[in-house]
């Protein structure tokens, strides 16, 4: 779905159709895989449309086309981001309730960071500059309610505030550690015991772990 809707931005920006032809999806998926390079590398104010055009064998006119400017371009990243955030929140909440504390601990972190901090691109539209913090803010936000839902559908004895605050620190510390290339393999270690640790004090006993369960090693 392409819907850009910058709201931080002063231009307004056109809502962008998505192509009917197979032809036209194929190039904009070419355009979105070039323009989410680009952006990863040089930031969203460094990226131009003409090198975004010429890394997905665009010509500068059909670029336009789809998109009109460079605002949506990003935006359409973001959007996109946040629908398989979504998705991914829905599958992993089908199963939730059947795992463990520890099961948790392991994989709503390893989740997150493959759906949010695993992606250069968005992270460094998300991390952009003022303009981009009506975004930035309301992506944190859907992040922290989907958090908080997961952690009340597993524990339904957990306050809502509770769930909210609980929420905040788990993203907080999966951001330190995902946004430090730096840190050692025991560091890694010792993150996943403190959130271990941190969930088993706050969501009490262990449940039942899901025949068939598979902890994610992902961070």
């Amino acid at each position: 779905m392409i819907i850009p809707s910058h709201k931080s931005s002063s231009k307004k920006i056109r809502v962008v159709q998505p192509p009917r032809r197979a032809n036209g999806k194929l190039r904009v998926a070419a355009i979105l895989e070039a323009a989410a390079a680009v952006f990863a590398e040089q930031g969203y104010k460094g990226a131009t449309m003409a090198e975004i055009a010429a890394r997905s064998g665009t010509k500068i006119g059909s670029l336009y086309r789809f998109f009109p400017n460079k605002e949506s371009l990003a935006d359409t990243i973001v959007v996109s981001a946040r629908e398989n955030l979504d998705a991914a929140f829905d599958k992993f909440e089908a199963g939730v309730q059947a795992l463990a504390v520890q099961a948790l601990a392991d994989d709503l972190p390893a989740m997150l960071f493959k759906q949010v901090f695993n992606k250069p691109a968005l992270m460094k539209l998300l991390e952009a500059s003022q303009d981009w913090s009506v975004k930035r803010e309301e992506f944190r936000s859907a992040a922290l309610r989907r958090i908080a839902k997961t952690l009340m559908i597993h524990s339904p004895a957990l306050p809502k505030k509770s769930a909210g605050d609980i929420a905040l620190v788990i993203l907080l510390n999966i951001k330190a550690v995902a946004t430090n290339p730096e840190l050692p393999p025991s560091a890694l270690d010792e993150f996943r015991d403190m959130i271990r640790l941190y969930l088993q004090s706050r969501l009490g006993s262990s449940k039942p772990v899901k025949p068939g369960h598979r902890e994610v090693e992902t961070l």
